[in-house]
């Protein structure tokens, strides 16, 4: 295109939209570094002691809790920052997902467990997701449901990711729009969604002639 149009060759892409990606002939990085260290700074939570997880395991956050209340604006502001970030952070979309919900009145028990994901993000502030060149490009997909996770309508949420060659690519966690009466129905929601999401997938990759051989 050089030869026919008036172009600059600024060399190989290393920022977008508030990542950082690395690239050498073996393999391209993608993280977003900088874009945590400044949410960990702007709610004043760098050097912090980091966590192992997220959340704490088998607790339960509900949306009146008896907790007192903190300014909602503070903690929409950082989950829309954590929002951002699971652009290139799977690891944390079940949890960001979970705290979403208790946007328009949150306690200090949400706020609590936000911050303890500010630990673990400190702690992994190098995470990313690595493609590498000689990968086989192999469609690869798993889901998976908690049955009756929300405590305030013991709705349950479905999660999905998909990788190609050595990198995940597109995930979710949301939360299921009708009660489950069962652990069953609850994962056969999940793999409804997820199997919608593979199609549509085979079907792209196909157009750029990675069509896919076998299932998914």
């Amino acid at each position: 295109m050089i030869l026919r149009y008036e172009m600059s060759d600024m060399g190989l892409l290393h920022h977008f939209l508030g990542m950082e990606i690395s690239q050498d002939e073996n393999c391209v990085f993608i993280s977003q570094k900088k874009y945590a260290e400044n949410i960990l700074k702007k709610f004043r939570m760098h050097g912090c002691n980091p966590n192992d997880t997220p959340l704490v395991v088998n607790q339960k956050l509900k949306k009146e809790d008896g907790g007192r209340k903190v300014d909602a604006s503070v903690y929409r502001s950082l989950v829309g920052n954590l929002l951002y970030l699971t652009a290139t952070r799977p690891d944390i979309m079940f949890a960001t997902s979970l705290l979403l919900r208790f946007m328009h009145n949150p306690s200090h028990f949400h706020l609590g467990a936000m911050k303890r994901m500010l630990r673990y993000i400190q702690g992994t502030i190098d995470h990313g997701i690595k493609y590498s060149k000689n990968s086989d490009l192999k469609l690869f997909g798993f889901c998976d449901s908690a049955w009756g996770g929300c405590v305030d309508d013991m709705k349950s949420t479905s999660g999905y990711c998909f990788s190609l060659g050595s990198g995940m690519f597109s995930w979710v966690s949301k939360k299921q729009q009708s009660v489950a009466q069962s652990s069953a129905e609850a994962e056969y929601v999940s793999a409804s969604l997820a199997t919608s999401q593979a199609i549509w997938l085979r079907r792209i990759l196909e157009d750029v002639r990675e069509k896919q051989e076998g299932g998914t």
